[in-house]
């Protein structure tokens, strides 16, 4: 019988499971990301898998540490929100792995978002396009892709609440896709009300269609700038870490019990 356990830092590898996309750009973004977190955390086996369009898939990365020996691992979700993907994609993995490797004990990480750490990488890519933090003359659309799950919207729009706070004239949430408004429709109805200037905060991990679609929809509706995706920035590297060390905490405090 294996006597691996979470207690272990050599036998815990962190299995990141992103969304995955057809733009090369995404992967590779993924991979820059990935490259940081074990910056910070050179004893932690790291793995990128993606949950569609991209190679490998988590299941076949599991699959490959349990063949290899592994006891235990943490599947992290690099999702931005807790919708679908992390309320049934990846529940359906894990059971099938499970199914497979029923010595395999596993763990789960919470979605990266809601986090104070993602506001402030939000503001930091809104600097790298010469928007300055909390101007009280601009006015934030924060954009995130949408979803048909209600609740994850709304984690959106309570994230925009609270960002408000930090000095901006506004910040209003919007979507690319399954929800309303859309960013251009938002951009539109700040400049209507008055504010001075409006930028668009691109709440995405890596680039492909709907970041592009964003970008160029927001600045022909009169955005004056729109910030790049998140990446790579070290505060997502940051919170990464974070969700995995909480993981191993609820685990270790489980086994207590």
């Amino acid at each position: 019988m294996s006597t691996v356990s979470f207690a272990n830092p050599a036998t815990r590898p962190m299995v990141a499971v992103a969304h995955g996309s057809r733009d090369p750009r995404a992967a590779a973004t993924v991979a820059r990301l990935l490259d940081a977190v074990r910056a910070r955390r050179p004893d932690v086996p790291v793995h990128a898998s993606f949950l569609d369009h991209a190679a490998p898939a988590p299941d076949r990365v599991l699959d490959g540490l349990a063949r290899e020996g592994a006891g235990a691992a943490v599947v992290l979700p690099l999702l931005l929100t807790a919708a679908y993907h992390s309320k049934t994609d990846i529940p359906g993995v894990l059971n099938r792995v499970r199914g497979l490797h029923p010595r395999l004990r596993l763990r789960t990480a919470g979605t990266l978002g809601p986090h104070p750490l993602l506001m402030d990488a939000l503001e930091r890519r809104l600097a790298d396009a010469g928007v300055a933090a909390g101007d009280p003359d601009t006015a934030v659309v924060l954009v995130s892709a949408g979803s048909s799950d209600g609740s994850a919207n709304a984690t959106i729009a309570r994230l925009a609440r609270e960002w408000r706070a930090r000095g901006w004239r506004d910040v209003v949430p919007a979507y690319a896709s399954a929800a309303r408004p859309a960013p251009s429709e938002a951009v539109a109805a700040l400049l209507d009300a008055g504010a001075p200037r409006v930028a668009v905060a691109s709440y995405f991990l890596a680039p492909g269609y709907f970041a592009d679609k964003v970008r160029t929809e927001s600045l022909a509706a009169g955005a004056f700038a729109v910030s790049p995706v998140l990446g790579a920035a070290p505060e997502v590297a940051e919170l990464i870490v974070r969700r995995y060390d909480e993981a191993l905490e609820t685990s270790r405090t489980a086994a207590a019990v």
